[in-house]
């Protein structure tokens, strides 16, 4: 009797778990690599955006945004790598490389806006030499409305704000990267 009851209340405990909005990927852990790193100002890496998966979507997400950004970028408001929006609510996963606009692997209506570095499109890892260890976090935001009604001229504090504005949920990769 009692191993019945311990089993009734195992599973009833399991079925209530709620299920979070997760943002996962196959490529990127806990450090990026050289494949990631942004080629340019100084760095050599192969400025490859990394492939990312989200499930679990709450409630109401007409669509979705995707931000990279180094908060210990020594500009005194840190640094945008990539800002990503409009993407559609079905839409549940980036490709690898996606982030590189003359590809155009992005799903229809994306748009892909500037970066910190001045271009549209992914921008990698490339923290000054012997700066130390640099935060990366890759978040995707679900948003309550389909469009913000911005375009790939928008510089990543507008696009921030109505993030801001709009985020039902978000989940986020972390990630390290030093030179």
């Amino acid at each position: 009797m009692k191993k019945l009851i311990l089993t009734v209340v195992f599973l009833v405990c399991s079925l209530s778990e709620a299920q979070t909005f997760t943002l996962r990927s196959n490529e990127i852990g806990g450090q990026s690599t050289k494949k990631q790193e942004f080629n340019g100002f100084g760095c050599s890496g192969d400025n490859v955006s990394p492939q990312l998966s989200w499930e679990n979507a709450p409630k109401g997400t007409k669509s979705y945004a995707i931000t990279m950004y180094d908060p210990d970028a020594p500009t005194g408001s840190g640094f945008w790598h990539w800002v990503v929006f409009d993407i559609p609510s079905h839409v549940k996963e980036l490709f690898t490389n996606a982030g590189n606009i003359s590809l155009n692997l992005m799903p229809k209506g994306t748009i892909q806006s500037k970066t910190s570095y001045g271009a549209n499109g992914y921008g990698g890892p490339c923290p000054p030499e012997g700066h130390g260890i640099h935060t990366y976090i890759l978040t995707i935001h679900a948003l309550k409305t389909d469009k913000l009604g911005l375009d790939q001229n928008t510089n990543p504090e507008i696009v921030g704000y109505y993030l801001w504005l709009n985020t039902i949920e978000k989940a986020s990769i972390v990630m390290y990267y030093s030179r």
